[in-house]
């Protein structure tokens, strides 16, 4: 009994957890060298948000029960209310996407996209990202300096989900600036933004909504028909819900893919060796770069949750209701799963079965296997098609956010 006293009162509280001074703007806080500092220092770090505050996991070995349905239950809207937004498209959306559901009401939600984005079927696009990436490639061969951030990342993905969905490419440009900006919704929204993220969003919904009903009047046989009919057969999710689902997963097969792309592609450009090993052999090596590439250049920051109940984590006691956030900046170059965890090596033997990169858990990606192909197969055939590729001009750099963004990347075919 002493025992068990003695180690109850070792435990620490919620308030004894280290304290960040975070500034979303900026770089510095969301730099691989202040979480290696903070990684030797504490295995927690709690971080100042809006009207609350974050916990912050920097170990892997704390994943299984930061996830852990026993533990966690997925952020729902608290995070839109700790940044005081209670109302309107940005609220609306993430209260009716299934990425912020839980229990039963995620599953119905997931279950008619992931039939039809299923591994096997999504390997089967593969001569289609092929291709794209073969005719965005041809169109500046030997050209050249060219944006490749805006007319090849963020053309390849757009142009599949379109095709996929049957929209007109001639939409495309508007399409994806809807895209960019939807995607600032999900994680911090800057409040001198919010007033744009809101109309982009307000006019994506409108337009999907236009493909929902074309579709239900007229059938195609493509997945959006397939959508379509599935939930009015179950008839078990609202207008707002089949439509959020659609939006939602647009921006998982686009937004978060253009920004791995370029950053793949830099860290190889910038080991010659390694990139000349993908030359040599771009079927055999594109799974291995693309793997390494989504470990050493996260987009996506965390996998935040909330505790169900209080929590024991690493000698701290977290309180039921606090969010609590995987740092994937910091778990994806933890050195006790990955050797040499600093290194960029798309050699490495010990990339982990279930990439955290697409989350973990019952939320983990629904689009990951469309993102594995588009990646896979976008390196492979700059390898094979343009094997003197350069980077021109300043290096391209991750801005900090919940996801974070590209800002700017040109580079040369040759």
């Amino acid at each position: 009994m002493a025992d068990t006293a003695t180690a109850a009162s070792a435990l620490k509280s919620y308030a004894d957890i280290p304290v960040l001074d975070w500034d979303l703007q900026d770089p510095h806080t969301s730099s691989y060298e202040l979480f290696k500092d903070l990684r030797e220092k504490t295995p927690l770090v709690k971080v100042p948000m809006g009207m609350g505050s974050m916990v912050m996991g920097l170990h892997a070995r704390m994943v299984d029960d930061i996830v852990s349905p026993e533990n966690t239950r997925q952020l729902e809207t608290e995070m839109k209310m700790m940044q005081g937004i209670f109302d309107g498209p940005i609220f609306d959306f993430v209260a009716q996407v299934m990425l912020f559901a839980n229990g039963d009401v995620h599953q119905r939600r997931r279950q008619p996209v992931a039939r039809t984005f299923a591994f096997k079927l999504m390997e089967a696009m593969r001569p289609k990202a092929a291709a794209v990436a073969a005719e965005i490639i041809n169109d500046h061969l030997g050209k050249g300096p060219f944006d490749f951030l805006k007319e090849f990342a963020a053309q390849l993905p757009a142009r599949i989900i379109a095709d996929i969905l049957g929209i007109p490419r001639a939409d495309l440009p508007v399409f994806m600036k809807w895209i960019s900006d939807t995607a600032e919704s999900i994680g911090f929204v800057d409040v001198a933004r919010r007033a744009d993220i809101e109309q982009s969003l307000a006019e994506f919904n409108a337009y999907v909504d236009k493909l929902l009903a074309d579709r239900r009047a007229n059938p195609r046989g493509d997945f959006l028909s397939d959508y379509v009919a599935a939930t009015a057969a179950s008839g078990d999710m609202s207008e707002a819900e089949i439509r959020a689902q659609v939006v939602g997963l647009i921006l998982a097969g686009s937004d978060t893919t253009r920004n791995s792309m370029c950053m793949s592609l830099y860290r190889l450009l910038q080991h010659p060796d390694q990139w000349a090993a993908l030359v040599a052999d771009p079927d055999g090596l594109k799974k291995k770069a693309s793997e390494e590439g989504l470990r050493f250049e996260p987009v996506v920051s965390g996998i935040p949750r909330v505790t169900t109940k209080d929590l024991e984590i690493e000698g701290y006691v977290i309180p039921a209701g606090a969010v609590l956030m995987v740092s994937l900046l910091s778990v994806l170059r933890d050195p006790e799963v990955y050797a040499d965890p600093e290194t960029f090596n798309i050699h490495r033997t010990d990339q982990q079965r279930w990439h955290l990169a697409f989350g973990a858990g019952a939320h983990r990606c629904a689009g990951e296997a469309l993102a594995r192909v588009e990646l896979e197969e976008t390196l492979a055939a700059i390898a094979r098609l343009a094997p003197n590729t350069r980077v021109v001009g300043t290096p391209p750099k991750l801005q900090p956010g919940a996801i974070r963004t590209v800002d700017q990347f040109q580079v040369e075919f040759a």
